[in-house]
C-alpha cells in the first residue's frame, strides 16, 4: 500500500532491504510494483546501477539496530550506505522506528532519535503506540509516514523563496 502511495504522489520507488528484512517480503510482486529489482545487496563494482538516483529515502519500519547504526554512520548493508550517503547529500530522509517500547527507552535509541533529527531526518516515533509486548497487535504509524511523505512534495512544489 505504501509503495503505491508514493508512486501516487508522483515519486518513481525503488525498495532496498536488508537482508534479514527480506524473510518478511515478498520481492517479485515488489518488483512489479514499482518495475525496479528490490536491492538487497551491494552491486559488484562492474555492474552498471540498475536503479536510478534517490531524491528521498523512507525507513519504514526501522528497526533498533538500524536506527542505532545509521546514527552512527555504519553502511555495513546496502540500505544503511545508501540512506548514509542521502544524509551526507542532505536528501529529505524519513525514518519511523519500531523497537518495542523497552528498547525504545534504551539510552541509544535515545542518543540516536536525538542525533538522527539534528542532522535534519524526520524521525516519526510515538513511544505511546509501540508494542510493549510482543503479544500485542499495535498498528504501524502509516498515515504519519504518508504525511511526512507528502509535505516533502508539497515542499517540493512551494516556489523557492527570493532573496
Amino acid at each position: 500500500d505504501f509503495v503505491g502511495f508514493a508512486q501516487a504522489s508522483g515519486g518513481d520507488v525503488c525498495v532496498i532491504a536488508r537482508p534479514d528484512a527480506t524473510k518478511f517480503l515478498d520481492a517479485a510482486p515488489l518488483a512489479g510494483l514499482t518495475g525496479h529489482p528490490v536491492r538487497v545487496h551491494y552491486k559488484h563494482p562492474d555492474e552498471p546501477d540498475v536503479l536510478p538516483p534517490a531524491d528521498a529515502f523512507v525507513i519504514a519500519p526501522a528497526t533498533f539496530n538500524t536506527i542505532n547504526k545509521l546514527a552512527s554512520g555504519i553502511s555495513d548493508t546496502l540500505a544503511l550506505g545508501l540512506v548514509n550517503e542521502g544524509i551526507g547529500l542532505g536528501l529529505p530522509v524519513i525514518a519511523a522506528p519500531w523497537p518495542n517500547a523497552h528498547l525504545a527507552r534504551h539510552p541509544a535509541v535515545q542518543r540516536s532519535v536525538t542525533a538522527l533529527r539534528e542532522w535534519g531526518v524526520t524521525v516519526i516515533l510515538d513511544p505511546a503506540r509501540l508494542p510493549a509486548a510482543r503479544a500485542e497487535s499495535p498498528v504501524f504509524p502509516w498515515e504519519e509516514v504518508r504525511a511526512a511523505l507528502a509535505s516533502l512534495g508539497a515542499a517540493a512544489e512551494r516556489p523557492a523563496d527570493k532573496a
